[in-house]
């Protein structure tokens, strides 16, 4: 169904906590093992390649995503809910910008006064239980994260798709559009400018380097 949409991402647009750090802290709380214990630690030099350009960023975060997912193998998906919520709650909605939340959220009901069936979407790479748990939150009716694999309502270990950054989050906007208007897309790094090119207004959430030379050639708002 076609339907216009306000668009944001998560991760350092409307919080300036890391999931992934939420993630490891409740994985090490309630299932705790080796793997688990030693999962930074053993990963340090990609952290360091990354930080020094030597590896590409959104293939190091998806390869983090990825490896941080084995050690969630086993859990039931009531389980991985409950971890979304604990994450939000615990670590991201206290770490909320709350410029930025209220910047979103009044794009949204500008919208919704010229077009009621305008949706509030939240796309984030990160887990889709985490997103759902945030796009709760933040008042978004459609979350669109990264999946994990379960088979017989318990995860695998493994993701059920591309890790939902850079164009893939693009992509999986349009479909949520479904040929509708995309009105309003926030987003803070150079992964978001695919989502950002394709929105009526876009705005750079306290924007990493490369988004702000973007958003300055293309005239885009920028927030803090």
């Amino acid at each position: 169904m076609t339907r216009p949409i306000v668009v944001s991402d998560m991760d350092g647009t409307l919080t300036t906590a890391e999931t992934w750090r939420g993630v490891h802290q409740w994985i090490r709380a309630n299932y705790p093992s080796p793997a688990a214990s030693r999962f930074i630690t053993v990963r340090l030099p990609l952290v360091f390649l990354a930080r020094s350009g030597f590896m590409n960023k959104e293939r190091f975060r998806a390869r983090w995503l990825e490896d941080q997912t084995k050690l969630l193998r086993g859990i039931t998906q009531e389980q991985l809910a409950v971890m979304g919520e604990w994450v939000v709650e615990h670590l991201l909605w206290p770490a909320r910008r709350v410029e930025a939340v209220s910047a979103v959220q009044a794009a949204h009901a500008t919208a919704r006064a010229t077009d009621p069936t305008t949706e509030l979407v939240l796309a984030t790479g990160g887990y889709q239980p985490i997103a759902a748990a945030f796009a709760k939150r933040l008042g978004a009716t459609i979350a669109l994260g990264t999946p994990f694999e379960v088979i017989d309502g318990v995860a695998t270990g493994k993701l059920a798709a591309p890790t939902q950054s850079g164009e893939e989050k693009a992509r999986a906007a349009l479909a949520c559009a479904a040929g509708g208007r995309i009105l309003a897309a926030f987003g803070d790094t150079a992964a978001d400018i695919p989502l950002l090119k394709l929105a009526e207004r876009a705005v750079a959430v306290a924007p990493d380097s490369a988004l702000a030379l973007e958003a300055a050639r293309m005239g885009w708002e920028r927030l803090g």
